[in-house]
């Protein structure tokens, strides 16, 4: 066996890596330093696929192993970090004071697991619809991931009061975790943001998009990123409506 039919699984792999090291950080409640490995995970699970269709190498096992690779990196760290976020709300939240103290209100850091399952379901069904070849049905993992860990960063960053106190809200993060779960499993179709192969017009999508997303990042900064999942979520609508159309 060649050396280049590995290549694809090692990048995976330190997609894996990525999300156990962010796993750590995210236990230890740097929920910084969590969404930066994440990021480098999400990195490496964009260019696992485009090197094992370059290098002509892909596999059952590689499919395999992306998932599970995506499951911690995008399933169960995002779980983590909204379990941190609803655990200090609870603490620390002074509107909530009163009833911290109940069984419900020490209950409701866990729904944050949430995102956990339906990231588990979704990376399940993924391996088995065969319809998610050239595009995806529900927002995918890393997308979702992103959304969530920007969340507690937003926090510390913005200097909006509205922006703060919203996420500030156990109930608001509750319905994120529940409506993250949804859409990541919802039947609605969206284009894909991997490379297809080296031809630039085939991923001309794709590049054009996340250029914009350079751009909202540069202007906003973490803000930008609940911004660009929501802009992916409606172009991809349009797009699907314009085929429709044609």
């Amino acid at each position: 066996m060649t050396i280049k039919k590995h290549i694809p699984n090692v990048i995976t792999l330190l997609n894996l890596l990525s999300g156990l090291v962010a796993l750590v950080y995210a236990f230890d409640d740097n929920l910084q330093m969590a969404f930066f490995w994440v990021c480098l995970g999400i990195f490496f699970d964009f260019w696992d696929g485009f090197a094992a269709r370059v290098l002509k190498v892909s596999s059952p096992l590689g499919v395999q192993l992306d998932s599970l690779a995506d499951m911690v990196t995008s399933g169960v760290v995002p779980g983590v970090v909204m379990y941190q976020m609803l655990a200090h709300i609870q603490e620390n939240y002074e509107q909530y004071t009163i009833t911290e103290d109940t069984f419900f209100m020490k209950l409701v850091p866990f729904t944050g697991f949430v995102i956990t399952l339906g990231a588990c379901m979704r990376l399940a069904k993924f391996n088995i619809d065969t319809r998610q070849t050239d595009s995806f049905i529900g927002l995918p993992t890393p997308a979702n991931a992103l959304f969530i860990l920007s969340i507690p960063l937003i926090m510390n960053t913005t200097e909006s009061d509205f922006v703060f106190n919203f996420f500030s809200n156990p109930y608001v993060l509750v319905v994120i975790s529940l409506f993250s779960a949804f859409i990541m499993n919802a039947e609605l179709p969206l284009f894909s943001l991997k490379t297809k192969n080296k031809n630039l017009s085939d991923n001309k999508l794709t590049l054009l998009f996340l250029g914009i997303c350079a751009l909202l990042l540069l202007f906003f900064r973490f803000e930008a990123i609940p911004l660009i999942i929501i802009f992916y979520i409606i172009l991809s609508v349009v797009l699907n409506k314009t085929k429709k159309s044609v």
